[in-house]
């Protein structure tokens, strides 16, 4: 695969994973920025800590009872993880 496929992938799902917290989100914003302007090699940190935030925004929205936000959520929470599984970004988890 190539190196913009990666990092393209993973910027329109951390874009997409903002566009569900209906509030500014400026650590979504700088990972963003940095798997778009930083090494390949630093995609597999950069991947995990986007299933981290998700994962914390899925809570928060759960928290909240917004079910919507959540739904959204969690659709891409599970496609962050399958194109990590995909790519083998995180190693054999």
């Amino acid at each position: 695969m190539t190196r913009q496929y990666l990092i393209g992938e993973l910027s329109v799902r951390l874009e997409q994973l903002q566009a569900t917290s209906g509030q500014p989100a400026p650590d979504l914003a700088r990972l963003r920025a940095r798997v778009e302007t930083g090494p390949l090699t630093g995609l597999p940190s950069a991947s995990a800590r986007a299933i981290a935030l998700a994962d914390e925004l899925c809570w928060d929205s759960l928290s909240r009872g917004d079910a919507a936000a959540f739904g959204a959520q969690a659709t891409i929470l599970a496609e962050l993880c399958q194109f990590d599984v995909g790519v083998r970004l995180l190693g054999d988890r």
